[in-house]
């Protein structure tokens, strides 16, 4: 069976206690949890819309993938929550800025509710 590591960082969000790992290296590739839009030193939501709300995401996906030795662009598979489809286009203006230039693939889909009644929510699979 192939070994597993978690992964932590003060970069980004801590994960609950006992209860989820920030991500999981594992065969050459790195999980990671999905991120909120919260800043790390406050633990709390950053004030904003949803575009602002997919850059802190992303930030914490990415501060996340450092800490696993790999970054945003060797991203393989992105799954976006939102929890309102309209937010479709303007989440897709800030997200399209990201992960280099072979995008990854992805699945986006609306939600009845996220943690902390957030907006987005953002995990993804990445080699490392």
């Amino acid at each position: 069976m192939a070994e597993k590591t978690a992964v932590l960082t003060d970069k980004a969000p801590k994960p609950l206690a006992g209860i989820y790992s920030q991500a999981i290296k594992a065969n050459g590739f790195v999980f990671v949890s999905g991120a909120v839009p919260m800043d790390a030193e406050s633990m709390k939501i950053v004030d904003g819309n949803i575009q602002i709300h997919t850059h802190q995401c992303i930030k914490n996906l990415s501060a996340i993938l450092e800490a696993s030795g790999s970054d945003l662009s060797k991203v393989v598979k992105v799954n976006v929550f939102l929890s309102n489809m309209d937010d479709f286009a303007a989440m897709n203006e800030v997200y399209s800025q990201y992960w280099g230039d072979v995008k990854p693939c992805r699945t986006c889909v609306a939600v009845k509710t996220l943690p902390l009644n957030v907006d987005v929510e953002i995990e993804c699979t990445a080699t490392y």
